[in-house]
């Protein structure tokens, strides 16, 4: 055997390789360094017309400076806003140029449902950038005036008052069922596309109860009114509306979204587009509409915001199993 000729081959292959390896380092490094060269699409999984839109929408104008390039937001809504940004999972690699809003129904999604993707593997998590902070609203001219009136109706009639969220897998859905079951009683829960379709058939009164964020212009308005909210604290901007927690039940909602691509983008790719988006989050448009909305402002890193997606999938399996559900 020669094993002179055999080394030799050996030696030659593995130059081979490592010039593979610069160059595929090398046109990575181009990439980046050329990225963005076009438009940007933001998926948004939810309808036009809610409290996201704008917030999201004044996120990409404000982006689209920092980068050089637009950032096209395209409205994908379907499963309650699970499907838009589902549709990124599928994809094997990314190239910057599609990002998507993750939240915590994506996340939780196949605890409570067959999906074909997996949210703690599938994605490549870019920016954590607000809370959500969910309220417990009913129209202006409705009869209940407090938390209270409305439980203690509720255990009258069973069943009979409908609540509504955005979508029939959302925190805000679950936490309602245990707010219901502490009380005693039941809601009809109904589900929703989006914000925009639910506040309709509440102020309409074809809704009695609306349990999810974006509360404030309608609020503010007149036309809705604040029994109480899912947060730690009471709202500064709403004197005299108590948490659920203060009325008696230790229920409260962490609800944090951001930005998500593609699994495998390129750490130089993400360091780009996590730095123009951190940069858009202190904008002062973005920042009045975070405001419009009550919504929290709360920066995280990718790799802060991946570390809690792993967090919040065990605390909702755990969360969904004291419930007794189970997956069909």
């Amino acid at each position: 055997m020669d094993t002179h000729g055999f080394s030799l081959h050996r030696r030659q292959a593995l130059l081979a390789m490592s010039a593979m390896a610069v160059a595929g380092s090398g046109l990575a490094q181009s990439r980046a360094d050329t990225f963005p060269s076009k438009p940007i699409q933001l998926v948004l999984p939810f309808p036009p017309g809610g409290s996201l839109d704008p917030i999201f929408r004044t996120l990409a104008e404000a982006a689209a400076k920092e980068l050089g390039q637009p950032v096209v937001l395209m409205h994908k809504p379907g499963a309650g806003g699970v499907m838009g940004t589902a549709t990124l999972a599928t994809m094997p690699e990314s190239d910057g140029y599609t990002v998507a809003v993750m939240h915590n129904s994506v996340i939780r999604a196949p605890l409570v449902q067959k999906v074909n993707f997996d949210p703690l593997k599938d994605f490549s998590y870019l920016i954590g950038l607000f809370n959500l902070t969910t309220g417990i609203c009913v129209a202006a001219d409705a009869p209940w005036q407090t938390l209270g009136d409305l439980l203690a109706d509720a255990k009258k009639r069973p069943g009979a008052i409908s609540w509504g969220t955005v979508g029939a897998i959302s925190i805000n859905r679950i936490v309602a069922e245990r707010l219901a079951k502490m009380a005693g009683t039941s809601f009809n829960m109904v589900p929703f596309k989006g914000g925009g379709e639910a506040f309709t058939a509440l102020i309409g009164r074809h809704l009695d109860v609306y349990g999810d964020p974006g509360f404030g212009p309608q609020v503010r308005g007149g036309k809705a009114r604040l029994l109480a909210t899912f947060t730690q604290e009471p709202l500064k901007g709403y004197p005299g509306v108590p948490t659920v927690k203060a009325s008696g039940f230790d229920l409260t909602i962490d609800s944090p979204m951001g930005l998500v691509a593609p699994k495998n983008l390129p750490p130089a790719i993400a360091a780009k587009l996590a730095a123009a988006f951190r940069k858009a989050s202190l904008d002062a448009a973005y920042q009045t509409q975070l405001e419009n909305f009550d919504m929290q402002h709360n920066l995280m890193t990718g790799e802060a915001y991946t570390a809690y997606a792993h967090t919040a999938y065990e605390r909702d399996a755990k969360m969904l199993k004291d419930i007794g559900f189970k997956l069909d």
